[in-house]
């Protein structure tokens, strides 16, 4: 497989989408907070954190962002805060993963049929990507739902990543309006499913529970299920 570089980017071909190489500098923002962070955390990933997961699979999970001493730390979506706890739990409980999360990357954990990503590959600060960072960003997720060439359900999780996947699918997302729960056929046999992030902030304040997360989740089984 070859890869060309592409200004700050990495482009991979032969078949792979593009993905931002480790010094991405397409958001000056977001290098500058991932030098600093370089500095204060030196055994830390530090850079764009790729997608895990199959290109073959027929689920989509999108979230945010890298969490600083989370994804950032371990360069594996959702993994190293609370969010993984969640999130690879009900992976799982339904058939998505196997093994057992362990909050690092080499815990053994396999996803089945699923790949994770974010909107932002790259931490930002405050966990706050500006809507600039995001537009920039989508070029990479746009060309991985393309090469997705079985997919069938995609979990947005929170309103920005719901927007983002909508724009990426060239939907308008004023046409779909976000709510956990909701689900959008947003192209033939995909459905794109909303839920609340899984965040230690919207579980501790009951936004979100573990019922209602899980709930999203068995709903997309049964979709996955029923469309082959």
């Amino acid at each position: 497989m070859a890869v060309r570089q592409a200004g700050k980017a990495m482009v991979m071909t032969g078949g792979q989408p593009s993905v931002p190489g480790r010094d991405c500098g397409l958001c000056p923002r977001l290098a500058e907070f991932r030098a600093r962070n370089r500095a204060a955390f030196p055994t830390y990933h530090n850079a764009p954190v790729p997608a895990f997961g199959t290109l073959d699979g027929r689920l989509l999970i999108v979230g945010l962002a890298p969490g600083l001493h989370g994804a950032n730390q371990t360069g594996r979506p959702f993994t190293g805060d609370y969010a993984g706890d969640l999130l690879y739990d009900t992976l799982i409980r339904f058939g998505f993963a196997t093994g057992a999360y362990g909050k690092r990357p080499d815990d053994g954990v396999q996803l089945i049929d699923t790949r994770l990503t974010n909107a932002a590959r790259c931490v930002p600060p405050e966990n706050k990507p500006t809507p600039a960072e995001i537009a920039t960003c989508r070029n990479f997720l746009s060309e991985e739902i393309a090469t997705m060439g079985n997919l069938r359900a995609i979990v947005a999780l929170g309103t920005v990543s719901h927007a983002s996947t909508l724009t990426a699918l060239g939907r308008r997302p004023a046409h779909f309006a976000f709510g956990h729960g909701a689900r959008h056929d947003v192209r033939d046999r995909v459905v794109l499913f909303d839920s609340y992030h899984c965040s230690r902030y919207n579980t501790n304040t009951g936004r979100l529970t573990t019922e209602m997360f899980q709930a999203v989740f068995s709903a997309v089984r049964e979709h996955i299920d029923q469309n082959g």
